[in-house]
Formats: structure tokens, C-alpha cells, sequence
């Protein structure tokens, strides 16, 4: 599947949720990784979602409602909560320049976190981490990381500071919270069955956050 990336993930509709996210990457070409994103890396890990992974040019592609939806990766590789577990970082850091310039969309598919014991309901969309609240990991979840790898984020962070660039300017349509302090919310409305026809089948409401 090529990369094994440990970071975190930020539900959309309620950001006090946040998840430690295990993502098994695939690039397909130098614009375009799709991600299979489970809760953990141990053997029972449970499958709760995909990303996908588009460079800055394809990002600016996209119609602006769509640009609303994805989240950058600049912050949380730089700081250093973005990492591939076992490999050198040394050896990651081509592929991490890559990657900052990136945007994601991610669709979690299992809400895990809330007690879930199957794949309920219908996906959430998730955010990045940030360096403001709500999108802030606290320190304990990074520590507790830190211990089960043995590594330090802060030393990451500090490495990562003059050998990673971002974008020369973030687009203020993705991270859509940090300007609105809004997020999205599936919302499943039935509708007739389309035969031959284009009828979505769900749309997206914005809602304030959760508190």
C-alpha cells in the first residue's frame, strides 16, 4: 500500500472530537494519493475511512463549493504530528516537502471514538490538525504517542522548521472553520430513485460545532 502515516484527524461537526489516524497511502501519480485510513497499527486496527490526497495545482482545480471540503497538512507536518512510524526522518523528508503543499479530504466512515461497535450512520468529514483552538491536539494525546514510539514531536517540529514550505498562501476556502467557525454535517434526505437522471443522494449543511 506504500506509506504508513500516523497523525490526527478532526470531526468537522463537533471539534472537541479528535482521533489518532493511521493512514495506509498509495500515490498514484505526483498530484494524486488515496489513503485507507484505520484507528490503529495493530493487527485487529479497524478499517473507519479514507483520504485522498491532491496537490496544490489540482486543489486549485476545483470549484471553490468544493475547495470547502478539504483541509491543508502544512501545519501538522511541520510541527511534526504528521510521521511514518519505523522509518528515519531523514528519509521522509523529500516525500514530507511533497507533501506539505498537499490538501485532503477525508470521510470517516466509523465513528469509533464515540463508542460505535460497527460503521454507523453516514461518514463525517474530517478537518487537520491547526495551530489554533479547536484544531490544537492537546499535549497529552501527543505525549502518549510519543512514548508508544519512542520519538519526540517537539524535536520534529524543531528539524522540520527551515526544511519544510508550505504553500506560498493558504486558500481561504479550505480549513473552511478557521474563517466561518462553521463545519460540515451529513445530512441523509430520501429522495426518488433517479433512472437515468443525476439526483444526489445526500447534502452537506453547514452547522456550528459542537460544544
Amino acid at each position: 500500500m506504500g506509506q504508513h502515516v500516523c497523525t490526527w484527524a478532526i470531526f468537522s461537526h463537533d471539534m472537541s472530537r479528535k482521533i489518532e489516524t493511521h493512514h495506509h497511502v498509495a500515490r498514484l501519480n505526483e498530484d494524486f494519493c488515496q489513503c485507507a485510513v484505520y484507528d490503529s497499527d495493530e493487527s485487529n486496527a479497524r478499517l473507519i475511512g479514507v483520504e485522498y490526497v491532491i496537490s496544490e495545482k489540482l486543489f486549485e482545480s476545483l470549484p471553490d463549493e468544493e475547495k470547502q471540503l478539504w483541509h491543508s497538512h502544512f501545519y501538522e507536518i511541520k510541527e511534526g504530528l504528521w510521521f511514518n512510524p519505523g522509518v528515519p526522518e531523514l528519509v521522509q523528508q523529500q516525500e514530507l516537502k511533497s507533501l506539505a503543499k498537499t490538501y485532503g479530504k477525508f470521510w470517516c466512515t466509523w465513528q469509533f471514538d464515540r463508542g460505535d461497535r460497527l460503521p454507523l450512520g453516514p461518514p463525517a468529514l474530517m478537518m487537520s490538525p491547526q495551530q489554533v483552538e479547536p484544531g490544537r491536539i492537546p499535549d497529552e494525546m501527543v505525549k502518549t504517542r510519543d512514548a508508544k514510539y519512542d520519538i519526540s514531536t517537539s524535536n520534529r517540529a524543531v528539524k522540520r522548521e527551515t526544511s519544510i514550505e508550505g504553500p506560498a498562501s493558504f486558500h481561504p476556502l479550505s480549513d473552511r472553520w478557521m474563517t466561518t467557525g462553521k463545519g460540515w454535517a451529513v445530512d441523509l434526505k430520501e429522495v426518488p430513485i433517479a433512472l437515468g437522471g443525476s439526483t444526489p443522494l445526500a447534502t452537506l449543511d453547514a452547522a456550528q460545532p459542537h460544544p
